[in-house]
């Protein structure tokens, strides 16, 4: 709070450097006067700085909602607080500079504090208004009960006070903002933490319920992760887009791949009692080209996310490269060669060998057929009208196929080893 008494110096003019003697002015006359009214009130309210507390803690109890459940719950250290506040006040009436860092950082440990346990800022800074008026309000009661012919000299001090209220409105303001960005910032880093763990599979068990309130998820229920890749801002748009509206899904953002932990709304009713959102089997494709995206099966409990996430991994490594969305429910042939490339590889040498050796012309032809005859459930009429050849022409290449691999395609064992060698040459190449 700036001091009472202002300068009242004038201003020389000319050369010379002497001081000319002057008289004082009755403004001057007058500051004085009033601080030494504003000091004779203050030190009576120091003496009785218990009742003051007492008739703001009563304010507060009254006027302000927030302050009402803090002294519920903790009035002692409500009261506490009070008296620091006024103290430093008060003290700042009579000591202006020697009080004045004393009350900052008094006001900037009640932002903080405040901040802390979640009052409003709204609520913290009607009390400090309070706690100014109140100050005020005793000057004038005191004033007027020891000198009445006084009061009107605390017109010329009124600023002064209200400049200090308004000052220190403006710090603990500053401080509750500064300490709740510093809280939301622990809580984010801690949130993201928390959901590192759980796609790691390294959580503990004791960890689970704080990772639940952290992520805005329950601990139990069926989880699916959804990995998506691709480059930064179209990944961002994917990310958003692929789950339908009303979907219960906490983003965890990594260098080159972003996960979704995301509630499966096939067993998830809503507060209303109506269905949640769809599961991992109704996501939408990719919406944005160059990205892909994996789809993971289902798990139960945050406690299993870490199986979700390597499910949606495997979903995305055989994803194609050139974008899209895979659902490992839909490709298990495919996920299992991904899962074991080696043995893949293996299967796919074993089978296919002697068609893969061929000049890349014949060999792609030969592959092209068997792979379109099996999409089409073993029908040479639709294999060729998609190869743009006649029937007979796809059964001839079949038959070379036959003959070049030792397998029939009429055996349901060979032609399963078959089609999951085409698998394995497909996703191994991609």
């Amino acid at each position: 709070m700036q001091h009472a008494v202002r300068s009242r110096a004038a201003i020389r003019t000319g050369l010379t450097p002497v001081p000319r003697p002057r008289t004082p002015s009755v403004a001057s006359l007058m500051d004085a006067d009033a601080l030494r009214v504003l000091h004779r009130a203050a030190r009576a309210l120091l003496d009785d700085l218990p009742d003051l507390t007492d008739r703001l803690v009563a304010l507060l109890r009254e006027q302000e909602p927030a302050y009402r459940t803090a002294l519920t719950k903790d009035p002692t250290a409500t009261w506490q607080e009070a008296h620091r506040s006024l103290r430093h006040s008060v003290t700042s009436l009579l000591d202006p500079r020697g009080a004045r860092d004393a009350a900052r950082r008094c006001s900037w440990r009640i932002g903080a504090a405040r901040a802390e346990q979640g009052l409003p800022l709204d609520a913290l800074l009607h009390a400090f208004r309070l706690g100014g008026s109140l100050v005020w309000q005793r000057l004038v009661e005191e004033t007027s009960r020891t000198a009445p012919e006084d009061v009107r000299l605390l017109v010329h001090v009124a600023a002064d006070v209200w400049n200090f209220v308004d000052e220190h409105c403006t710090l603990v303001a500053d401080a509750y903002r500064q300490t709740e960005w510093q809280l939301g910032r622990r809580r984010e880093n801690r949130a993201r933490l928390l959901a590192a763990g759980l796609l790691d599979g390294t959580s503990r068990i004791a960890d689970l319920p704080e990772a639940a309130q952290a992520l805005g998820l329950p601990e139990y229920g069926r989880y699916y992760v959804v990995a998506v890749t691709g480059a930064p801002p179209a990944r961002s748009d994917a990310a958003r887009a692929i789950l339908p509206p009303g979907a219960r899904v906490h983003w965890h953002a990594g260098t080159d791949v972003d996960y979704g932990i995301v509630l499966d709304g096939a067993d998830d009713a809503d507060d209303d009692g109506l269905p949640g959102p769809a599961g991992p089997e109704d996501a939408p494709d990719a919406p944005v080209a160059g990205v892909r995206i994996g789809i993971g099966s289902a798990v139960d409990g945050l406690a299993s996310v870490g199986d979700a996430r390597r499910r949606a991994d495997t979903a995305l490594e055989i994803c194609p490269r050139t974008g899209g969305t895979v659902r490992l429910a839909d490709h298990l042939p495919a996920a299992l060669v991904a899962s074991s490339p080696e043995l893949g590889g293996a299967l796919a040498e074993r089978v296919l060998g002697p068609l893969l050796r061929l000049e890349a012309a014949d060999r792609e032809v030969l592959l092209d057929t068997l792979t379109t005859w099996l999409d089409c459930d073993g029908s040479a009429q639709r294999a060729g009208e998609r190869l743009y050849c006649h029937r007979n022409t796809v059964l001839n290449r079949l038959r070379r196929c036959e003959q070049l691999t030792g397998r029939s395609l009429a055996r349901p064992a060979d032609l399963v080893e078959i089609s999951l060698a085409l698998t394995a040459r497909r996703v191994l190449r991609d």
